[in-house]
Formats: C-alpha cells, structure tokens, sequence
C-alpha cells in the first residue's frame, strides 16, 4: 500500500494519539507514527509539540525511520532551538556509525539545522567526517562547511574548515573535488575578496583530471571555477582548452554552455595564427547547434547565448546559418531570437538564402513576427551593402501585397535605407507616395513625412502631401508633429515662392497652438533663422546627414566581454551584468576576459592614449543613445555621495557597483533630495587661500601644502553644444583633497538656474562629494567659478581610455553631456611612499612583463628639482643613487584604489640646460602605466 493514506486523516485529538504510538515498544508503530507526523508537517499542521518525542525515536539502527526524523529535526529546530540541542548526543554518536550512509546523513542534517546555538557542538562532529575513510561522508561534508559559513563565517574560519577544504581540492574521488570546489565557489561568492580558490597551474591540473570522471553537476562546478581562472601565456591557455574541449559533447546542455563559457575565455589568449585556434573555432560549433534541438525554452536559453557569442566570434557560426531557420511551430519568443541571430550572421555569401526566407517569413499571420521580418531586411540592406537593390524589391513586393502593417514596417525600413544609400533608390518614392492614405502608425507616418521633406525637390505635389497632414495637427502624436514641422521647413527652402502660407501656418500651429515644449522651441528656432538668416537656416536645415551605421543594436564592448564571462547564467539571458538584478549585490564581481598575450595581435587590444596626449585634450564622443553617454541617462546617475569616503584599498578596476539611483536625481524629480551642504572648517578654508572647500581630511595630516601641479583650465563643453552653456575646467588636488574646478559661462539670452551634476560610472569611481552649488541665478553673460569636490566611492566601471571621465551637467534649460580626461595626478595619494626593503620586494615580485619602458625628453630639470617637483605631485623618491654618472631615482606612488606603482628614473644630463629622463614603471595593473607616464611628462615639462 502506498503512503498516500498518511494525507487522508483529519480526526481531532490526534496529537495525542500520535504521542502515544510514538512512545510506542513496537518498531513498526513508532515507524507508522513518526510517517503520520511528517505527513501532518507537510501539509502545514503544526506538530511541534510533538518534539521530544519524535527526537527520541532517533535512537534505531532503521535508516528511513531516521532519515524520517532527521526531516522533522530540519524543520522545527529553528522554532525549538533549546529542544534540538537534545539532538546533539545523537548526532555525535550516528557520525561515528559503522554505515557511511548514516555519517553522510548526519552532517548532511547537520549543516541543514540553521541554530547558532547547536553550531559549536557540530564542529568536531564535521572534523572526523571531511576526512572520514568514505567519499561519500567526505563529499557531503564538503557541502556542509558552504552551509555552516552561511550560518556563522567566524566559527568556520577559527576551526580551519576553509584549509580543510583545501586539501579536499587534491582528494583521489573525483566527487568529493566537485563538492569541495562548490563549497569553496560558494563561500568566496558571499566574500569577493578573501582569496579561497588560490588557482595555480597544480590545482588546475586536478581540477581537469577530476573532470572528466564527475557527475555532470559536478563538472559543472569544477568548470566554472576553470573560468575564474587566469593562465599565465597562451601556451596554457590552449592545454587547459585541449583538455575541456571533450565537454562540448555532453548530453547535458548546463555542461556544455559551462565549457563554452571556459573555451570562449581562454580563446581570448590565443594567437589566431595558431591552428588550434582554427581547430576550436570548428569544433565550438556543432554543440551550440545540437542544443537548438532541444525543447523550446532550452532552446531559448541557448539562442540567448548564442547571441553573445556571434557578437563576440561570429566566425563559429558563419556556416551554420540554416539552423536558426524558423520552424512553423517555433514560439513567438524562440522565432524572433533566431530573427536576430540570422541577421547578425547575415554576409555577402548567404545573404539570398536569407532574403527568400524573410520573404516567406513576412507573408505568416503573426503580426508581431511580420513586423520583425520586414525589418530585418531593412537591416539586411543596411549590412550587405551588395544585397541593398535585392532587398529594396523585396520591400516593394511586399508593399505591394497592401497589408497594412507590413507597407508600414516597410516604410519606416525604407527611409533607413535611405540614409545609409542617398542618391540611389528614390526611384521608389513614388511607389511609397501611392499609399500615404494607408499609413495611421506614428512611426510610419513619421517616416513618410521625412521622407517627402527630404526628396521634396523630387516630388511635384509635396505641397500637398504635407497639406494633407496638417489639417489633422493637434491628433498627431509629437513624433509625427516634430516630423511634419522639419517637412515643411525643408520644402519651403527648396520651394519658396509656392509654399510661404504653408510654412507660415505650421510655425503658427507648432509655436502658438501647441502646449508641448519641444515643439515650441523647435518651431520658434525655425522661426527665427528663417527670419534673420535664411541662407543659414539652409545650411542648417539641409545639411548633408551623417550616414547610419550598420549594426545599432550590438551590446557594448565592455559589457559584452563581461557577459561572455557569464554564459550559461542568468545574466547571459538577461543580457545584463548580475549588477543589474541582483538585489543588494552581495558577492556580485565584475568579471572580464584574459588580456591578450603578446603573441597575440595587437589590434585586438584597445588602443590606450597616444604618448604624451596632454591630459586637457578632449576624447572624441559623440553622445548617441546607444553610447556610453546613453548610459547617463539610463543607469547610474544616483545622488552624489557625501559621507566619509569607504576603505578603498581593495577596491580594484572593476570592483562592485557602489551606486545606485534613477535620473530624478539629476533632473530634481519628486523623489530628490539634495544632500546637505557640508560645511569647511575655517583654518581650513584659510590656510587654503584658495577656499577650496575639502570636504573630507583624506591626509591624516600628511601632505605638502604647495599641492600637485594642476593644469590650466580647458574648454570642456562650448556653448554651441549646451544652449549658451560654456562649460571650461581643470583637475587640482591639494591637502589630499581632489577638486574639479568649473567655469560656468551663460552665452545665452535667458538666465540660467537649477544646476546640478553628475558622472558616469569610471574607472576610479570619481563622483561629486557634494551638489553642484550655484547661488544665484546666472544671468547672460555672467561667468562663475565653482570648485566641486569630488571623491572616489562611486561606481567603478574600466574606460577607454583609462581617464575617461563622462559628465552629466543639468540646469533649467537641458541637460548636456560632455567627456573629458583627467590627469591620474590627482589620483595619487599622500601615503604613496614605501619604504625601501618593500619597494624591493615589490619590484622583484612584480612580473617583468608588467614593466613599462618610456622617455622624456628635453626636461629642464636636475635630478634634485625633478624629485622635489614631483614629491609635490605624491611621487615619493624611496632611494637615489649615482651610476657612471646619472643619477637614479627610484619612485613609489599610490592610487586611490590602492594600486602601487613602482618607478625606476634614470637622468642623463643632455646639453647644459636640460636632460633626457629614461622612466621604467612596474605595476599589477600595467594598463595604466601609460597614464602614469603621461603624468611624470605633464608634472616635469609644465
């Protein structure tokens, strides 16, 4: 009989009675009982009064009457922790059992009762069983030291569990490896930088051997850990990618997207002259197609893979482009991630074969795939050049059919194509024109009247056309009114003499007739330029358009490296970092790909910035959406910190999100409170001069007054960018104290109020320390001085380059944006100075492949006055000797995170008034010793 009759009764008194058969001299009743317990448990009566008894049926050799109990145990203890301590004998005596299925089952319990009370008593009991005789007790005690961490870290730390599990990573069973890299993955995930997976090359090595002989969670552990791994060249790089390629064939998917993930990273250090890297490229293949066999939302996980992946390496899959085909009975959410995939693989050689099946696609009765379909082969078009004429008679054939919705998506694909080929296809505007009356989607309408506006010359009765939309004015949406209002415009510089009423009656309706702001001040410029300068208004009303590009939707190259880090996870569907959905971000890293070795190309590696760039120059940013400058406006513009500034010293590039927070702080929604202004102590502020206010004492009392050279201020943002907004600065840093030093110039008609500032995410975490502070209104042609402090908590995200400083700068008028360099001076600190056996030790222990070599030339200094200008930047000289006549300065310095650099300056006297510098840094983090030079060159010459 099955054990379904335990669930069927509801008699009242039935404690009592269970109390009874539980203190029953019958085995199989005290079993029968104790069933009839945890069936009320499960289906939520509460039978912890029951406790004791059930605890003393602990005492049996019967393993499922104990397993029966040890279940009840895991529920209540946490409500009767005094009663679970009557547990502890028992748990003590069955981890000694003769049956290893009874130890295992005991820690197993062990680590599952979550009382603070019980967990010393547990710790002798979890010594024997991590190094009992049998795998089974060792693997599952291995689990338990991850849940024991959980409970109480401390406890953990002080009874040597963590070294224990060590040693299991060297265990002969290969499960007990798995488990112990689980646990130890596990504990250093809640505690990112404690160093627990010490991975070295002999570890590795285990790790692989033990792989293949592991359950497939197993090896799902063991390569995951792989990833978080760095090999040293390339050489290892490809043994540990030999040695995990067999994975690819794995009947279980998890497995086989955890070895992608491996072989995706370590293939970031291989040479592509190489033939194993050719060889890779062939075999990554095949199970990334095999898994689009599966059920559809397996199916789904993988496409949202393989979309990473063809971004990154579209080389894997150039071949295999008929398997993202769509099958009739696909769902909608697995046909348009193939959609996707197939244009992004889209090339000259396959591009028929995918028009015929966009084609066939755009004729199913699922409108929102027809839509996406008709798109794609506008996409087609804009990344096949070749494929461009095709693609446009595709569109036409389908314009033809007179479906609504797809002459629509058709229309607006169209005026795409027209911006990446001008002077090409307009032969079919008149084709476009037949349907006008058909078209009632905003977007569609919006596309028609560019259209007409842009060719009007080319069309006789455009007059008309545009007539036609503006009878219905005020019920077009903003998109379709700020679309017919440039039209018109247009036509009426193209067409003068016959459309000045036309012109006149839509500044009307957009400048007196409408309540939306946009307009307005869209209308009323057009207004003003066609009345004063209408040779101007032309220049630039029809101005030559920038072409588009081919691929807008691509994810941003930093973000795509770290996701690829992240295959076979959540983040790699969601497409986003964990940063972005975990909630509180305990134990979330950021992670990003191995550099390139040298024997690598080099135009794999991001530039970094030319030698000897001075560090006012502006980088050159275009703020598009897409841009990183679009991520102002779509992440982290949270309020600025002001507090004590965090330990920084662990904090390297990369490191966790600090920040949050919407736009409302920027924008001063409803929610914005703007922090309180913190006020400069006053011998401060004085023995300043300058009235810097210093928010926080970052020095300790340490530091030279004279403060580091600071460059003169810079055009950062010209008032043709800003509406009137001249936006000039530079960087200082004094006392300890970092300062971005504003110039606000109103060259506009209107006063200007309500600033506020913020930066985007950096590579130092440089945030303001404080609001931005204008006191009085600005009026025009008023110029301000403001000196922000800044500090260096906020979010940290690596930039190219390295300074790169995005900003954020908001007043009642707009909001601009504008990106600037700063020089790494102001990043080092007063504490930079090491003492010389360190210095040493360091240098030694630095690999040789981190030094950096550079020159200065021409500088007009001795070696005294170059070590004492640069002590005043916090470049501090450890030693100094003389070798066969120059001078050698050895230098440490410090950044705010807590990065040292190491110096080795050689001064070979030149001509009599100056010297040849030779500089020599060493570094963990060699990118930015590039930057570091930039400073001793801009420090030493300025």
């Amino acid at each position: 009989m099955t054990d379904s009759k335990y669930f069927t009764t509801t008699k009242k008194g039935e404690i009592f009675e269970l109390k009874a058969e539980l203190n029953s001299d019958k085995k199989e009743k005290k079993k029968e009982a104790v069933k009839k317990v945890i069936a009320s448990m499960t289906v939520g009566k509460d039978v912890s009064a029951l406790f004791p008894d059930v605890v003393n049926c602990m005492q049996t050799d019967n393993l499922e009457l104990k397993k029966l109990v040890y279940l009840y145990l895991m529920n209540y203890a946490k409500s009767q922790p005094d009663m679970a301590i009557m547990a502890v004998n028992t748990f003590v005596k069955d981890c000694e059992d003769p049956n290893p299925l009874i130890r295992a089952l005991a820690v197993r319990t062990m680590g599952c009762i979550r009382v603070d009370k019980i967990t010393e008593y547990l710790c002798e009991p979890l010594r024997k069983c991590l190094k009992d005789e049998d795998p089974y007790v060792r693997k599952t005690a291995a689990v338990c030291v991850a849940k024991l961490h959980d409970i109480n870290a401390q406890l953990v730390e002080d009874q040597g569990f963590l070294d224990t599990l060590k040693d299991l990573i060297s265990d002969s069973n290969p499960m007990v490896v798995a488990n112990a890299v689980a646990a130890l993955s596990e504990i250093a995930e809640s505690h990112p930088s404690s160093n627990l997976l010490d991975l070295n090359p002999q570890s590795i090595n285990k790790l692989l051997t033990a792989l293949n002989e592991c359950t497939e969670w197993g090896q799902i552990f063991i390569l995951d850990c792989l990833a978080n791994y760095t090999p040293k060249d390339d050489r290892e790089a490809q043994s540990i990618c030999e040695r995990v390629t067999p994975r690819l064939s794995h009947a279980n998917s998890a497995v086989v997207l955890s070895a992608v993930k491996v072989l995706m990273k370590f293939m970031e250090m291989l040479s592509k002259d190489l033939d194993y890297y050719g060889t890779l490229l062939k075999k990554l293949a095949p199970p990334l197609v095999t898994l689009l066999s599966a059920e559809p939302e397996l199916q789904y996980v993988a496409l949202r893979n393989i979309n990473l992946i063809v971004q990154k390496r579209p080389e894997i899959l150039k071949h295999e482009m008929k398997v993202f085909f769509v099958k009739y009975n696909d769902p909608i959410y697995v046909k348009l991630e193939k959609l996707d995939i197939m244009i992004r693989l889209a090339s000259q050689a396959n591009i028929a074969q995918v028009l015929a099946e966009l084609k066939e696609y755009a004729t199913e009765v699922d409108v929102d795939f027809v839509r996406k379909a008709v798109r794609a082969i506008g996409r087609c078009a804009i990344k096949v050049e070749q494929s461009a004429e095709r693609c446009v008679s595709t569109l036409l054939d389908l314009i033809q059919t007179k479906v609504n919705y797809v002459v629509q998506e058709a229309i607006v694909v169209i005026k795409d194509i027209f911006r990446k080929y001008p002077n090409k296809y307009e032969s079919v505007i008149a084709t476009l024109c037949e349907n006008l009356d058909s078209l009632d989607e905003p977007e569609a309408r919006a596309a028609m009247i560019w259209i007409v506006g842009e060719y009007a010359e080319r069309i006789d009765n455009a007059d008309e056309l545009l007539e036609s939309f503006l009878e219905g004015f005020h019920d077009e949406s903003t998109q379709v009114q700020l679309q017919l209002l440039t039209a018109i415009v247009k036509l009426f510089l193209k067409k003068p003499t016959e459309t000045q009423e036309l012109v006149q009656q839509v500044l009307s309706l957009a400048t007196q007739d409408s309540d939306n702001p946009d307009l307005r001040d869209r209308g009323y410029i057009y207004w003003r330029l066609l009345s004063t300068d209408p040779v101007a208004a032309k220049e630039v009303v029809l101005a030559e358009k920038p072409l588009i590009s081919e691929e807008t939707d691509l994810i941003e190259p930093t973000l795509l490296d770290e996701l690829i880090c992240y295959i076979g996870t959540l983040a790699s569907v969601y497409h986003k970092p964990p940063s972005a959905f975990v909630e509180g971000g305990r134990g979330v890293v950021h992670k990003s790909l191995p550099p390139r070795t040298a024997s690598s190309e080099s135009t794999e590696s991001p530039e970094t910035a030319p030698a000897g760039a001075p560090s006012g120059e502006q980088p050159d940013v275009i703020p598009t959406q897409g841009d990183l400058l679009g991520d102002l406006l779509n992440l982290d513009l949270g309020p600025p910190v002001s507090g004590p500034p965090l330990a920084t010293s662990s904090v390297q590039m990369g490191a966790v999100d600090l920040l949050g927070g919407g736009l409302d702080s920027l924008i001063g929604g409803p929610n914005f409170v703007a922090p309180p202004a913190t006020t400069v102590p006053a011998n401060l502020g004085a023995s300043m001069g300058s009235g810097l206010s210093d928010l926080f004492d970052l020095t300790s009392g340490v530091g030279t007054l004279s403060g580091s050279y600071v460059a003169p201020k810079a055009v950062w943002l010209p008032a043709m960018k800003a509406k009137g907004l001249e936006i000039s600065g530079t960087f200082t840093r004094q006392v300890g104290s970092i300062s971005m030093d504003l110039q606000l110039t109103n060259k506009a008609l209107q006063v200007m109020t309500d600033f506020a500032i913020q930066f985007n995410r950096n590579s130092f975490g440089l945030a303001p320390a404080a609001p931005l502070q204008v006191h009085a209104p600005l009026s025009p042609n008023q110029t301000v001085e403001i000196s922000l402090p800044l500090n260096t908590v906020g979010s940290v995200m690596k930039m190219e380059p390295l300074n790169n400083l995005q900003v954020a700068v908001k007043n009642n008028i707009d909001v601009f944006y504008f990106s600037t360099l700063y020089p790494l001076h102001i990043l080092f600190v007063e504490d930079g100075k090491m003492d010389r056996q360190m210095f040493l030790a360091t240098w030694k222990d630095i690999p040789n492949e981190n030094e950096a070599q550079f020159q200065i030339r021409d500088c007009p200094l001795n070696a005294e006055a170059v070590s004492s200008r640069l002590q005043s930047s916090n470049i501090f000289t450890v030693a100094k000797r003389n070798v066969e006549g120059q001078d050698m300065l050895y230098q440490s310095l410090k950044l705010t995170n807590g990065i040292w650099v190491l110096a080795e300056l050689r001064i070979q006297p030149g001509n009599p008034s100056f010297t040849d510098l030779e500089l020599s840094l060493k570094c963990r983090a060699p990118e930015v010793s590039q930057h570091v030079y930039q400073a001793y060159e801009t420090i030493l010459k300025n």
